[in-house]
């Protein structure tokens, strides 16, 4: 039963004690886990030290005063010698204890025939010291001895001396020298203890820049570089990462590189496919529908039942025309609004945002730019267009918002853009869908940043920053396409 109750109470302990350990340990720095270790072992070693001088203390009391007692007891002996000299007992009696006012560590009683107490003198050792506290004194007294010796004149008992021991002395001795001695080895220690702290901080700091450097990097900061220490080990960690940055930063670039040619050849495609769509399939649906309207016009020549025939006919020629000018435009309108490179940015924008805002009336949109050039490049004004359509979208289908605003400017040598709406936000641990995705890539691969974020129930901000100082490079591919069009 006691096992089982044991074996019971071990995981509730491991609980109590888990974000005790947490707090104390796991939760600190590397550097404070040194400094705790150092100064739980200087505490050991306290402790050892402090039992150790305990053990000898009291070793040392007991042998100081059975020492101390052996010597009383020779000295009343060689007093005692006097009285052969004749000298009265009375008097013998009287000057013993000023004979005796020497020792140490004892205390004489002496007590003449008629067991009357001849009064000591003081005891000027023990005066001269602060007394020990008694919790001390109570681990390093021995037990209290006491030997009695008669004075024995003429063949008669003419009194005692009682020899006590009195290590209260030999304690509050030991007390003072022991105070002293931990007063240095604090000093010492704490000495010591800032003397690491500081040479820890040292040896420790190319970790801490370490660190530093990985937080650079998973933020896809690859221009971080760490200083070399001059520690054997820690430099050729410092060297590694330095290499592991410049690989990843030279890969960096060649994807960026690679992404902005693929973004370029995607955009000079869908140029092109719109281009044909506008100028090949809409003049040929043009035509179409003049055909279908030409020869319902020819058929009232015709008998009535003819006549009826093909005028159902070309009305569903003309509906199937008109079908298919609407699917041209909306595919126009998803390859390539036709308004970039012939419309400012800012008027782009400014209508897309006033088609949303008649789309859905239910929701406030404001539009605030500042000052920005005409374009940033077909590739920049596609993908601020595009980000801009998908967060409107995203804001008034998806999080319910009731007020949406967007704000483009240029700063810096970027071309900023903000979307910030009020609805309900993003809740924790939703997944990208493929508009928010499709969004990062490009802005990514224009070398810019994109960042979202929406706490549920306080709304969502878009945030998105691309580099416009840069010339756009444009492949083999997009050049020959070009060339094609022109």
């Amino acid at each position: 039963m006691s096992a089982q109750s044991a074996s019971a109470a071990a995981p509730v302990l491991g609980v109590v004690l888990r974000p005790i350990r947490s707090a104390l340990w796991h939760n600190r720095s590397l550097r404070v886990q040194l400094l705790l270790a150092f100064t739980l072992i200087d505490l050991m070693t306290a402790a050892a030290a402090g039992s150790l001088a305990i053990l000898r203390a009291r070793t040392q009391i007991r042998v100081e005063i059975a020492a101390s007692m052996r010597l009383a007891e020779l000295l009343v002996g060689d007093a005692a010698n006097f009285i052969h000299q004749e000298v009265r007992a009375e008097q013998f009696l009287a000057v013993l204890p000023e004979q005796l006012r020497s020792l140490r560590h004892v205390r004489i009683e002496v007590k003449n025939n008629a067991g009357i107490t001849v009064a000591p003198p003081p005891n000027l050792g023990a005066a001269d010291r602060t007394p020990a506290p008694a919790w001390f004194t109570r681990l390093v007294a021995p037990p209290i001895e006491s030997y009695v010796v008669p004075v024995i004149a003429a063949g008669r008992n003419v009194g005692q001396v009682r020899i006590i021991g009195e290590p209260a002395d030999e304690i509050a001795e030991i007390w003072q020298n022991l105070l002293a001695t931990t007063g240095v080895a604090v000093m010492l220690n704490v000495g010591m203890i800032g003397v690491l702290y500081v040479l820890f901080g040292r040896v420790l700091g190319p970790l801490t820049a370490l660190a530093a450097g990985l937080s650079d990097l998973e933020r896809h900061s690859y221009g971080a570089r760490l200083p070399r220490p001059q520690t054997r080990e820690l430099a050729g960690i410092a060297d590694q990462f330095n290499a592991l940055a410049c690989a990843l930063e030279t890969a960096h670039g060649e994807n960026r590189h690679l992404n902005q040619r693929l973004i370029t050849a995607q955009d000079d495609e869908r140029r092109r496919t719109a281009l044909d769509l506008h100028d090949e399939v809409g003049p040929c649906l043009f035509g179409l529908k003049a055909y279908a309207s030409s020869i319902a016009s020819a058929a009232g020549e015709l008998p009535d039942q003819a006549r009826q025939t093909l005028l159902q006919s070309s009305r569903e020629i003309l509906a199937i025309i008109e079908h298919l000018q609407s699917i041209n435009r909306s595919m126009l309108e998803r390859l390539r609004p036709m308004a970039l490179s012939h419309v400012p940015l800012k008027d782009i924008l400014a209508q897309l945002v006033h088609e949303r805002a008649h789309q859905h009336p239910q929701v406030a949109f404001d539009f605030k730019a500042g000052p920005l050039a005409r374009s940033y490049g077909d590739s920049i004004d596609l993908t601020i267009y595009r980000c801009v359509q998908e967060s409107l979208t995203n804001a008034a289908r998806h999080a319910q918002a009731r007020h949406v605003t967007v704000e483009l400017c240029h700063d810096a040598g970027a071309a900023l853009l903000t979307v910030r709406d009020d609805g309900r936000g993003i809740a924790a641990g939703t997944p990208p869908g493929f508009g928010i995705r499709g969004m990062r890539e490009r802005v990514e691969g224009l070398g810019g940043r994109y960042h979202i974020a929406g706490d549920g129930g306080r709304g969502t901000c878009v945030h998105i920053s691309i580099p416009t100082g840069q010339p756009q490079h444009r492949g083999a591919d997009a050049a020959w396409a070009d060339e094609a069009l022109a």
